[in-house]
């Protein structure tokens, strides 16, 4: 067991203290995020927001996200990734604050849209900055503990999120979200001035390549939109299969949540860390990754027994833990081809993109055709995601270009 912990503890040197600092305010800033798994639930339960209309919400939700990671990109080539965070952390918390003050459906709408708009600036720029305070032979490692951060916040803030709905009210996510982003932003001014921070990978282009004309990326970032389809099942129509088809409480529901982002934590440094020295692609284990989330739906068809929501969290959890890391890693080294903000605005845009389609088409199938059918066709989108990404795979391997 000693031996265990001490080679677990070794996938962890090696890595820059700002990475660390950029964890832990990653961290406090995700432990915040419990709105986000329930905010379908709150329109549903404490709106009463139709199904339907909690899907509009879903994807004005998407558009700001598309459109913040596209300012944020913008906005990072231009002022620089730390001034960026800075502002969109400290806004974003005032923001969720106020958000929990609109009850009707066109203000949840817009502000949902401008919630969003201003939060997802964070994304391309925090990519950057990774990329900046990172050496080059720890990219994927540092990245993976940016996910760390991230899923240790995502699996204390749903059971937390739970307890808070339980005992108090769904007002109080808002309130928790708002003052967590805030505290990030504090913590940040601290820890990562540009005075203090050292630059490990700082890359300037003289004649940057665009990333609209990267025809590899583009395909790359298709098959990730298809994927982020998939993966938001998870945080907007499955909560609801849960309550209505084995009618769980939300306190369970953020406990199966949570179990998502322990394993995450506890697993997933290791087993990046072997499937570095593998002899597999980092697009061929994106392709095995988009295979196990299809299946982690599809096989909640096959028994009504609530058991499988764990099975089928479990396989989710494996395929994130593969997709994710490398795909992040997949979109860094593009970077470096060209303008950074612009490839790493892309990267987040293809999952924005996925926000508005995504919420959207799972709880409108589900009202029109049922949860059945709609795990079906999700786990066909997933897919022709592992398609495009072998295919993808294949092309880059025969014109020797190491994915």
């Amino acid at each position: 067991m000693k031996t265990l912990f001490s080679n677990y503890l070794n996938t962890f040197k090696g890595l820059s203290k700002e990475i660390w600092w950029l964890a832990l305010i990653t961290l406090i800033n995700r432990a915040g995020t419990m709105v986000i798994p329930f905010l379908s639930l709150y329109l549903k339960e404490d709106l009463n927001f139709s199904v339907s209309d909690v899907g509009w919400v879903m994807s004005a939700f998407g558009l700001g996200s598309v459109a913040g990671s596209w300012l944020g990109g913008k906005l990072t080539d231009t002022l620089g990734y730390y001034k960026v965070m800075v502002r969109s952390l400290l806004s974003t918390g005032i923001l969720f604050i106020c958000l929990q003050y609109l009850n009707t459906f066109a203000s949840i709408c817009i502000g949902i849209f401008i919630v969003m708009l201003v939060a997802d600036t964070f994304r391309p720029a925090m990519f950057v900055a990774l990329n900046a305070y990172s050496k080059p032979e720890n990219k994927i490692r540092s990245l993976t503990l940016i996910r760390l951060a991230i899923n240790l916040g995502f699996s204390a803030g749903p059971a937390i999120g739970g307890l808070i709905i339980t005992g108090l009210s769904y007002s109080g996510l808002f309130w928790v979200d708002g003052i967590t982003c805030i505290l990030a932003t504090l913590v940040m001014i601290q820890v990562l001035h540009p005075k203090k921070a050292k630059v490990l990978d700082d890359i300037k282009n003289e004649n940057p390549d665009s990333a609209y004309s990267d025809r590899a990326f583009l395909t790359f970032l298709i098959a990730m939109m298809l994927f982020g389809i998939v993966f938001l099942q998870y945080f907007s129509t499955i909560t609801i299969y849960y309550k209505d088809v084995h009618t769980l409480s939300e306190l369970q529901i953020g406990l199966i949540l949570g179990l998502n982002g322990f394993l995450i934590f506890v697993f997933e440094m290791p087993l990046i860390k072997w499937l570095e020295n593998t002899k597999y692609t980092k697009l061929g284990l994106m392709f095995f990754g988009a295979v196990l989330t299809g299946l982690s739906l599809l096989i909640l068809n096959l028994t009504s027994w609530s058991g499988v929501l764990i099975i089928g969290m479990l396989l989710m959890t494996l395929g994130e833990m593969i997709a994710f890391p490398f795909s992040n890693a997949f979109a860094v080294d593009r970077a470096k081809k060209g303008n950074q903000g612009e490839y790493m605005a892309l990267y987040s845009m293809s999952f924005s993109i996925a926000h508005i389609f995504g919420h959207n088409a799972g709880l409108q199938m589900t009202a029109f055709l049922g949860f059945d059918n709609t795990w079906y066709i999700i786990t066909g989108i997933a897919a022709i995601c592992a398609i495009i990404l072998f295919i993808l795979k294949e092309k880059l391997k025969a014109t020797k270009v190491r994915s």
